[in-house]
């Protein structure tokens, strides 16, 4: 079991180059697995925690329900963003600057093989960061991402999720408001949640903005407890 993961830090970089290069890493993590099982070859998988964020656009998953854009291909171009329909699970959601946008491309197997657990851990790195920040992050019954003020009129989303799996290897993952415009947001039905706002961590903080680094550097210390992993650093240009 390999629990070293590789932190890829790609800067800013656009949706489908980055989609492109994930399914590469996962299609590689999955080959590997193949030939394991045919072979017996004994090689170990690799795993890869992707930083990155996106221009602004639009993503969709597979089970999404493409009204809840509100937005026609003309509007889209004005407002400089683009739009996919993406192979994840949930609805839609908004990537942009100012937001931390993590990739966790694993192999389950190296760690523990129950695809809820993952997601719990996924959002546990979140809420543990937001309390060093002195804010409570909650879950939602039946929606996954992490919350505020859950469960009264002003219950608002702070951070997005939406993974896919195979033979336990994921891809996709998490979208951190932090320095958001949050007004991209009222282009769409965010993951088909209607009445619900969204928020970021500088808004709760009153802040014009938070260092963004800072938090990664929170987000990768709760990761690395909450999978017992060791991490090791990558910069890719």
């Amino acid at each position: 079991m390999n629990k070293n993961i590789e932190v890829r830090e790609l800067g800013r970089k656009d949706f489908k180059t980055t989609w492109e290069y994930q399914e590469d890493l996962f299609k590689h993590i999955l080959d590997t697995k193949v030939k394991n099982r045919r072979e017996d070859a004994g090689l170990q998988t690799s795993n890869y925690f992707l930083f990155v964020e996106h221009p602004h656009v639009y993503t969709l998953g597979k089970s999404g329900d493409i009204s809840n854009l509100l937005l026609s291909e003309e509007q889209l171009k004005e407002k400089g963003a683009t739009f996919y329909k993406i192979n994840r699970g949930g609805d839609i959601t908004y990537h942009g600057p100012g937001q931390i946008v993590g990739y966790p491309i694993l192999d389950l197997d190296n760690f523990f093989t129950d695809i809820h657990k993952y997601l719990r851990f996924l959002e546990e790195m979140i809420i543990l960061t937001l309390a060093e920040y002195g804010i409570v992050g909650t879950r939602s019954e039946g929606e996954t991402g992490v919350w505020l003020d859950v469960g009264t009129p002003f219950a608002r989303k702070i951070c997005a999720m939406g993974v896919r799996a195979s033979r336990w290897v994921t891809m996709h993952g998490f979208a951190f408001n932090i320095n958001t415009d949050l007004g991209y947001f009222d282009n769409i039905i965010p993951c088909g949640i209607r009445g619900k706002a969204v928020t970021s961590l500088n808004v709760e903080l009153g802040l014009e903005k938070v260092d963004e680094e800072e938090v990664k550097s929170k987000l990768l210390k709760h990761f690395t407890t909450l999978f017992e992993a060791e991490l090791i650093q990558k910069e890719v240009v």
